[in-house]
């Protein structure tokens, strides 16, 4: 076929054959990429920039799976592909966690819809004993959903359901709260430590959306970190009792359970805290600049909103510790903190396809990396 009658697919898995099945070192295979981009920009202009992409991307992935060296042909064509089943309790998967993961390396992803705790199981050994021992860390079980607890119990299944030496690696990130929890904590960790010589340990904080993940889990890793955690419930105090009472058991640290169902209360609760979490409803303003005047002690306001208007009066999308208007607070926004969620979620799921023995990860793996990426 002539270059210029081949289809893009074609020239592509042309172009890549040579690039990662005849390349010696790492080193050679990006030469060669780059020499194959060169060529299709000057034979087919109108399919370079995909085709370009496409090695680039395959090339990275090649780099972080085989960070030691490049296999032999035989060992690249008996490569496992990474496949990844993604349980979720709700009526649809997430299309943004499929894309992550897509997007990371992983070359088949299939969903599983309405699933309960007592499916995983059979759903987990059916993925194990389906492929052979040393292909299972090429398997991975994405648990998604809106409810951390049910989550982790989900993740416990999972885990338990495993039969040495088949296992499998397992990602707990339901609705992806669990790495936007852990962006927003290490976001306004470096906040307090870079700008108010401040740690965690003591520090008084409130979390404003308690009831959903992204609140719950940024409270528990506040906890875990030393500090004081006030979970604020709008309508009703007894889900957060429930839930404090469950992180007690499964984490060992304390949570406060505190009502503002009316606004006397929640400028009480406001006037204390020393760091606030935002992680209400999208679009809902839960804080005024009239609340932040009142909040003499504030140090640091965190929003996850994206919507407008924000959670918090004054807070933009992109402040990084910048002061918020009317007080002496610093603002950490939506899209300061969605770039490390971003990264975060992305990088766990190349961690996955590149590592050498099974993971289980949940939201306290997330704040690990989230770390790594706001040092």
């Amino acid at each position: 076929m002539a270059k210029e009658q081949m289809l893009p697919e074609t020239l592509y898995d042309r172009a890549w054959e040579v690039c990662r099945y005849q390349a010696r070192s790492l080193e050679e295979l990006h030469l060669k990429a780059q020499i194959l981009v060169g060529l299709i920009d000057g034979d087919m202009p109108d399919v370079c920039d995909g085709l370009a992409k496409s090695i680039r991307d395959d090339a990275e992935f090649l780099s972080q799976t085989y960070s030691g060296g490049l296999p032999n042909r035989e060992a690249m064509l008996s490569e496992p592909t990474p496949i990844l089943h993604v349980l979720s309790p709700q009526k649809h998967t997430s299309p943004f966690d499929v894309n992550m993961a897509a997007d990371a390396g992983y070359r088949v992803i299939i969903p599983y819809n309405n699933v309960t705790p007592e499916d995983v199981t059979a759903l987990v050994q059916d993925a194990i004993f389906s492929r052979p021992p040393a292909h299972g860390v090429r398997t991975g079980i994405f648990l998604g959903g809106k409810d951390a607890i049910l989550a982790l119990d989900m993740m416990d299944a999972a885990k338990k359901a495993m039969v040495p030496p088949f296992q499998l690696s397992v990602f707990a990130d339901p609705a992806g709260s669990f790495t936007t929890a852990a962006a927003m904590v290490a976001c306004v960790e470096r906040v307090l430590k870079l700008k108010l010589s401040r740690s965690w340990k003591g520090t008084r904080v409130v979390a404003l959306g308690a009831t959903g993940v992204v609140g719950y889990a940024s409270s528990v890793l506040a906890a875990l970190e030393g500090a004081h955690v006030q979970l604020v419930a709008h309508r009703g105090v007894d889900r957060l009792i429930r839930s404090a009472k469950v992180t007690k058991q499964r984490f060992g640290v304390d949570l406060e359970p505190v009502s503002a169902e009316t606004d006397e209360q929640k400028r009480k609760i406001i006037g204390t805290a020393e760091v606030v979490f935002v992680a209400a409803t999208a679009g809902v303003r839960v804080l005024t600049a009239e609340h932040l005047a009142l909040a003499k002690d504030l140090l640091v306001v965190a929003d996850v909103n994206a919507v407008p208007p924000s959670g918090v009066e004054g807070v933009e999308l992109f402040m990084d510790g910048a002061p918020l208007p009317g007080c002496k607070a610093l603002g950490v926004g939506a899209l300061t903190i969605g770039d490390i969620k971003y990264k975060t979620e992305s990088g766990l799921f190349k961690q996955m396809i590149a590592s050498k023995e099974p993971l289980s990860l949940d939201f306290r793996h997330a704040f690990t990396r989230a770390r790594q990426l706001t040092a």
